[in-house]
């Protein structure tokens, strides 16, 4: 039976939480000290540097959910919005919060102004592990429409042309694979990436250990999803890589689930995540793909 646009939805922002649950185990770990302590870490099983609760989320799902919740109250994607959204949620004291993520929030809160200036060393993945929302909302618009809502927001953090470039090469996987692409099409997609940036080549060494850095996130991110068939092992797959796995779990967790559809995510894994969470991202879900189904209509 094809998996429709709604499931590959679903899939993707259920995914994106249950992937941020399960790396959040072995953030900042070394593949050698994963394989010490759980041998191959596949349960969502809580703890790691955060003492987190089986199936608790970090800042990548809570982002995500904020600026999802800004995009349907405003009824796009509105810079301004966003940025109170982040600010908001920053003051709900969350359990864990990017540097980069603080100081853009910290200078809308001094400048009242929605967009960080550029900066080369801002080539984090932090506007990359909240994207989702756009690829929901602008999941039948041009790419150029795509480009500039991913800007709209990323840029109330992180202003850097690489971080641009990773985020929206992941939001033009996201929206092909909603719409039925297959994983050949996706790789032509992250080829083109790197044959924008060359630094992001992914096809020689495995990358274990990944930084914070959108190169070596998506390194380890496209080397699980190319090189796995199934939601569960890739996740597997990146998460027992170590390093900043909670974003990286994240970022395959949403292509994962939106190759594959939400029933591809195991039940298991899903018994365990905060129901709250889960019930917040499939409502966004819906309510965003109708936002975008009216853009269509209007057009």
């Amino acid at each position: 039976m094809p998996v429709t646009l709604k499931d590959r939805a679903l899939g993707a922002y259920v995914g994106l939480a249950v992937g941020d649950a399960l790396g959040a185990t072995t953030e900042f770990m070394t593949p050698r000290e994963i394989e010490v302590d759980y041998g191959v870490h596949d349960q969502i099983r809580g703890g790691g540097w955060l003492k987190l609760k089986p199936g608790q989320v970090t800042d990548d799902t809570e982002m995500s959910l904020a600026l999802g919740q800004a995009i349907i109250e405003q009824g796009r994607v509105e810079s301004q919005a966003v940025a109170e959204a982040f600010s908001n949620w920053m003051r709900s004291k969350p359990v864990d919060i990017g540097n980069t993520v603080r100081r853009g929030i910290i200078h809308y809160r001094n400048s009242g102004q929605s967009c960080v200036e550029v900066n080369e060393y801002d080539a984090g993945n932090g506007a990359c592990m909240r994207s989702l929302p756009i690829a929901l909302y602008c999941c039948h618009t041009s790419e150029q429409a795509l480009i500039e809502a991913s800007r709209l927001q990323a840029h109330t953090t992180h202003n850097n042309p690489l971080a641009d470039a990773g985020t929206e090469s992941v939001l033009r996987m996201l929206v092909a694979l909603m719409n039925g692409a297959d994983k050949a099409h996706i790789r032509e997609l992250a080829d083109r990436l790197v044959m924008e940036y060359p630094e992001t080549r992914f096809d020689k060494r495995r990358a274990e250990n990944p930084s914070g850095y959108i190169v070596h996130t998506l390194q380890a991110v496209f080397q699980a999803l190319f090189g796995q068939d199934d939601f569960r092992s890739i996740l597997v797959d990146v998460v027992n890589r170590g390093g900043d796995a909670d974003t990286t779990g994240a970022i395959a967790g949403m292509l994962a689930g939106a190759c594959y559809g939400l029933e591809s995510i195991p039940t298991e894994w899903l018994r365990k995540m905060d129901k709250k969470v889960i019930d917040a991202c499939q409502q966004q879900t819906i309510q965003l793909l109708s936002m975008a189904e009216k853009q269509r209509g209007a057009a």
